[in-house]
């Protein structure tokens, strides 16, 4: 995303876009890695709703809540795309507010992966992790990712 700051991320986060909903897709392709062809699509507060569960010194994945998603609305699986960028603005969203803060930094990508557009980027929320106990490591040379290390021992159940 580009000009967050000029944004009104808690505009976005409530505007649902006629979602929740459902797709069917076609494409063979797609079905067999997604294992079947009903898809939902998240409006971006419910993102934002399961984030919130999340207590101090646990963590949870866009890929866990994709999951949670699909298997509460009886989907096979809840779109990718959409669920990255509604996760951002869940963010971007908490960061925007004086109160009521949305803990956005303890939901990462995939393999425990920390979130670049998250509100100050990798650093950000690496310093946030941890400041609740978690160790953060750094792999890549040229392309530098930063990653929760044993974050699948830290996994909030939803």
């Amino acid at each position: 995303m580009a000009n967050e700051e000029k944004k009104d991320f808690n505009a976005m986060l409530h505007d649902s876009k006629d979602m929740p909903k459902f797709q069917t897709i076609t494409d063979e392709k797609s079905i067999k890695k997604y294992g079947g062809d009903r898809m939902y699509f998240a409006p971006p507060v419910d993102y934002d709703k399961v984030m919130r569960l999340v207590p101090f010194g646990k963590l949870l994945t866009v890929g866990a809540i994709r999951e949670h998603f699909a298997k509460q609305s009886g989907a096979d699986f809840t779109e990718p795309i959409t669920a990255g960028i509604f996760v951002s603005i869940a963010a971007w969203a908490s960061y925007q507010r004086e109160s009521d803060k949305t803990p956005y930094w303890r939901t990462l990508k995939a393999n425990g992966e920390l979130n670049s557009k998250y509100p100050g980027g990798m650093e950000a929320q690496k310093e946030m992790l941890e400041k609740e106990g978690h160790t953060v490591v750094q792999r890549g040379r040229t392309n530098i990712k930063y990653y929760v290390k044993d974050y699948e021992q830290a996994l909030f159940a939803l």
